[in-house]
This record gives C-alpha cells, sequence and structure tokens, in this order.
C-alpha cells in the first residue's frame, strides 16, 4: 500500500500524457501548495490541488521533498521560488521566473 493513495488514482499512465507535481510558494499566505498536474498532448493543463503545507519553514520542506522523491518519480516543477536556496545543499531552487508568477 502506498503512503500517498491521491496521487495514484490520478496517475492514469495515459500515452502521450505528461504527469508532473508543481510546488508553490505562497508568500502572502506563507504556505506552500502541492499541485499534481496532467497534459496530454494538444489538450489543455489538469491542476489538482494535492496538499497544503500551513508549516512555513524551507528547511522543513527539504526534507520533505527528500523523503517524497524517494517514493515519488515524477518532476517537481517550482513556483515561487526565484533566487532562493535550500538551507541544507545551497543549491537555487528556482532560476528564472515561470509566467504563472
Amino acid at each position: 500500500m502506498s503512503k500517498y493513495p491521491n496521487t495514484f488514482l490520478l496517475f492514469k499512465r495515459r500515452p502521450q500524457t505528461r504527469y508532473w507535481l508543481m510546488l508553490t510558494n505562497d508568500t502572502y499566505d506563507q504556505t506552500y501548495n502541492l499541485f499534481f498536474n496532467s497534459q496530454r498532448v494538444n489538450e489543455r493543463l489538469q491542476s489538482v490541488p494535492l496538499h497544503k503545507l500551513a508549516h512555513y519553514d524551507l528547511a522543513g520542506l527539504e526534507k520533505l521533498l527528500k523523503a517524497l522523491r524517494q517514493d515519488i518519480k515524477l518532476t517537481i516543477e517550482f513556483v515561487g521560488f526565484t533566487g532562493e536556496r535550500w538551507p541544507a545543499s545551497q543549491k537555487l531552487i528556482q532560476r528564472k521566473r515561470v509566467p504563472l508568477e
């Protein structure tokens, strides 16, 4: 049994479909929001909100993502983290702004 049952219900393995997670930094509410995105070729993007992290701590988020990446092998897109660095590794989180910002 998976630790993330809702995510696997959304993942349907359709051909010519791209799946990824999007993590947004909401600086106004001081929360992180996680979305499951999918898009078939020549179709609109579908974005489903998965979770809102009310604990606004970048070090805690880094640990959570490390554990999540061990279980879920989807690409994670970051929005709202332009110029910020991970506390432990000092790697840049997001280089350029995306059109959603």
